[in-house]
C-alpha cells in the first residue's frame, strides 16, 4: 500500500542566515523534495527610484551605492555613464582608465564575496571564505586610500571620478596584482576538485541556455549556462574595447559552473587591470561639468557589465535639474526570476546552494 503524504509549506526567510539578505522563499515540500516555490521580495524596498526624481542628477550618485552595496563602484559607474550620454558629456581619457581599474577591482571584491559565501552554503569549512575575504580586504584598502570609504564609495562623478590616484596607490596595486594569481591558485587547489563542493554543486540548480535567455539572465548566471555574452565586449564602454581578455563560460549551467566562471573571471579582471595601468595616460580625472546640471530633454538607457550582470539605468530628462524618470534594470532581480524552475524537484539543502550560486544582493532586488 502506497504511503500518502500531505504537502508541507515552509518559509525560508526572511531572516534565515543562508538567504543572502532580507529575502523569503516559500517552498511546498513533499517529504524533503520541493514541489513548488514562491519568491517573496520587497522587505528592503526604500522607494529609491521615486526619491531619485526629487534630487539633482549629482545627488543621486549615493543612491547607487546602496543598491548592490557589495559592488558600489559599478553602481556609481553605470548611473554616471547614463547621465553623461544623456547630457552629451565627454569624459577625459585618464578618467576612463581609472573607471576601468576601479570597476575591475570591484569585480574581484564582489566575486570573492560571492564564491566565499557560496562555498559556505555548500557546507564547507570557513577557511576558503576567509582566504577570499583576505583579498577583498586588500581591494577595500585601495578604495579607502583613494576615496576614504570602503563600502558605500560615492567615488564616480558625472564627467569622471572624484579624486585622482594618491602617490601610494599604484605601488600597492602592483603589489596586489603580483600576489593575486598565486592566491587564485590556492583557491583552485582547495576547491575545484573538492569532493564536498562537487557533490553539493554539480548537477544542482541547472539553468538551461534557453531558460537563461528567456528569463533575461546576464553576468555569470548567463555565462555559466554556456552563453558567451559580456557587455564589456558586446557593447563596450569606457576603454574596454582596448583591453584583451577572455569570456569564461560553463557547460551544464549548474551551480558548479557558475562558481568556476566567477573563479576564472577573477583572473580576467587582473589581466584587464594590468593593461589599464600600463596604458594609463596623464591628464585630468574630471570634466568641467556645471554644478546645476540640466541635461536636454530626452531619454536614455545605458548599461554596463556589473559583477552580477547587466546593470542598466533608464533616465528621462525634461530639461530640469533632476530626473523626470529614474528606473534601474538590476541583474539581481532578473537573475532571481528563474529560481523556482531551478529548485523544483530538489531538496531544501540543494535549494540553499542554488540560491547562493545566483549571488543576489537584496538591496538591488528591492531598491
Amino acid at each position: 500500500m502506497a504511503i500518502k503524504t500531505e504537502p508541507l509549506v515552509v518559509n525560508i526567510g526572511p531572516q534565515h542566515p543562508s538567504t543572502h539578505g532580507v529575502f523569503r522563499m516559500r517552498v511546498t515540500l513533499d517529504g524533503e523534495r520541493i514541489i513548488d516555490a514562491e519568491m517573496i521580495v520587497g522587505y528592503l524596498h526604500r522607494s529609491m527610484e521615486k526619491l531619485a526624481e526629487e534630487r539633482t542628477w549629482t545627488q543621486n550618485i549615493p543612491f547607487t551605492d546602496r543598491m548592490d552595496y557589495l559592488a558600489a563602484m559599478t553602481g556609481n559607474l553605470s548611473y554616471c555613464i547614463a547621465v553623461e550620454r544623456l547630457a552629451g558629456i565627454e569624459v577625459p581619457e585618464r578618467a576612463q582608465y581609472l573607471r576601468v581599474i576601479f570597476a575591475e577591482l570591484q569585480r574581484i571584491a564582489s566575486h570573492a564575496m560571492a564564491n566565499g559565501t557560496f562555498v559556505n552554503d555548500c557546507g564547507a569549512w570557513q577557511t576558503p571564505l576567509f582566504y577570499m575575504f583576505r583579498e577583498r580586504e586588500k581591494v577595500l584598502d585601495l578604495f579607502e586610500m583613494t576615496c576614504g570609504a570602503r563600502l558605500t564609495l560615492n567615488y564616480m562623478r558625472i564627467g569622471g571620478v572624484a579624486f585622482d590616484l594618491p602617490d601610494e596607490f599604484l605601488p600597492q596595486l602592483r603589489s596586489l596584482l603580483d600576489e593575486l594569481p598565486d592566491r587564485f591558485g590556492e583557491y583552485e587547489d582547495l576547491l575545484i576538485d573538492n569532493e564536498i563542493l562537487l557533490m553539493r554543486s554539480r548537477g544542482i540548480g541547472v539553468l538551461s541556455p534557453e531558460l537563461a535567455m528567456n528569463a533575461s539572465m546576464s553576468g555569470p548566471m548567463l555565462r555559466g549556462s554556456g552563453i558567451v555574452w559580456d557587455i564589456r565586449k558586446a557593447d563596450p564602454y569606457c576603454v574596454y574595447d582596448r583591453m584583451d581578455f577572455d569570456i569564461p563560460v560553463g557547460h551544464t549551467g549548474d551551480c558548479y559552473d557558475r562558481f568556476v566562471v566567477r573563479m576564472e573571471e577573477l583572473r580576467q579582471s587582473v589581466r584587464i587591470i594590468e593593461q589599464a595601468v600600463e596604458q594609463l595616460p596623464p591628464g585630468s580625472h574630471l570634466a568641467d561639468v556645471p554644478l546645476n546640471l540640466r541635461p536636454p530633454k530626452g531619454e536614455i538607457y545605458s548599461r554596463i557589465e556589473s559583477p552580477k550582470g547587466e546593470l542598466g539605468f533608464y533616465l528621462v530628462s525634461d530639461g530640469g535639474p533632476e530626473p523626470y524618470r529614474f528606473h534601474v534594470r538590476s541583474p539581481s532581480l532578473l537573475n532571481l526570476s528563474a529560481l523556482r524552475e531551478m529548485v523544483v524537484g530538489q531538496t531544501v539543502a540543494d535549494a540553499i546552494v542554488t540560491l547562493g550560486s545566483i549571488d543576489i544582493n537584496v538591496g538591488e532586488v528591492d531598491r
